[in-house]
């Protein structure tokens, strides 16, 4: 893949990031400082200038899809485009708009299409059936038992949700990363169970962007790093690839699932007093050393990634890890 065309899909990744017009500053931020990390790791596509270009309206969405030409890679665009815009959620109506305007340019295989499409709404269904979408009672609320119990079995399970999150991201197809965060959504409910309160999806998030994780910016990273990594590719009409090779480097999302755990167990484990600050330094503050264990848990990792496929993922996201 030239860097035109990495460009170019990269480019209908950050217009599908602010097709909705609502991003918080703090998630632009996440994103322009994503941005700058992968264009210099990666070398071959100027990312810091793409945002600046997606931002400022000097790039439009027929430019972008001008510089695909190969039926593959105008398929992984739109898939690409689709795990953007679902990431913080069901698709807003301006993003509904967007992805019809997209895939319309792209003219894709309708085959195609409306298999990925059925993968993705697969994995957003799984969640929500997962986590309520909105609690019954109020959000937050206490609950009678714990069903988790808090401690070592809490840390176990916070572990198993960083290895499982870590394959997923060394997998090339496009489900897999959509699983990651539903999976971070179920284990941050997990957790606050554990401690007596039951949460909805909303709260989570809401927490997890307290926390300084940016949704929209997760898929960006994991998506970007695979592109210029060269792990995607096409074969047999779906997108394929080598796992857990050295073109991705270390699968981040393990030390970022983990962190974010941890950062959970504490919170709802003392009485949810933290503050937005202090939240965002413990998750910073856990995140090196959460880093570093990727190096002890990569086989792991590895090994995982090989035995995974689309049915194991819905079945984890739905029930347990």
């Amino acid at each position: 893949m030239s860097p035109q065309e990495q460009q170019s899909i990269l480019s209908i990744a950050l217009l599908a990031a602010f097709a909705d017009g609502n991003k918080a500053d703090s998630e632009r931020e996440s994103i322009r400082q994503l941005a700058q990390s992968l264009g210099s790791a990666g070398g071959s596509a100027d990312l810091a200038r793409l945002y600046q270009d997606v931002l400022l309206k000097r790039v439009s969405l027929a430019d972008a899809v001008g510089g695909l030409q190969d039926a593959g890679q105008r398929q992984l665009a739109y898939e690409m485009a689709v795990c953007v815009c679902d990431a913080d959620g069901r698709q807003s109506p301006p993003e509904v708009a967007f992805l019809a305007d997209l895939k319309a340019r792209l003219q894709l295989n309708a085959g195609e299409v409306a298999a990925f499409e059925r993968e993705a709404d697969a994995v957003l269904d799984a969640a929500d059936k997962a986590v309520p979408v909105a609690a019954t009672a109020a959000a937050a609320a206490p609950v009678v038992a714990a069903t988790v119990a808090p401690g070592a079995d809490l840390d176990k399970s916070i572990l198993n949700y960083a290895l499982l999150n870590g394959a997923l991201e060394l997998l090339p197809q496009s489900w897999a990363s959509m699983a990651i965060i539903p999976l971070q959504v179920k284990m941050v409910y997990a957790i606050g169970k554990a401690h007596g309160v039951e949460l909805d999806q909303g709260h989570i998030r809401e927490f997890i962007a307290a926390v300084g994780v940016g949704l929209t910016s997760q898929y960006l990273e994991q998506f970007g790093r695979k592109l210029l990594g060269g792990l995607l590719g096409k074969a047999a009409g779906r997108t394929v690839g080598r796992i857990g090779g050295a073109a991705t480097g270390m699968a981040f999302s393990f030390a970022t699932t983990y962190a974010l755990g941890q950062v959970a167990k504490r919170y709802y484990g003392g009485g949810r007093v933290m503050s937005t600050a202090l939240l965002k330094q413990t998750f910073q503050d856990l995140l090196g050393p959460a880093k570093q264990m990727q190096s002890q848990y990569l086989p792991q990792i590895q090994q995982k990634a090989a035995t995974l496929d689309a049915g194991q993922v819905m079945q984890m996201v739905r029930g347990g890890v």
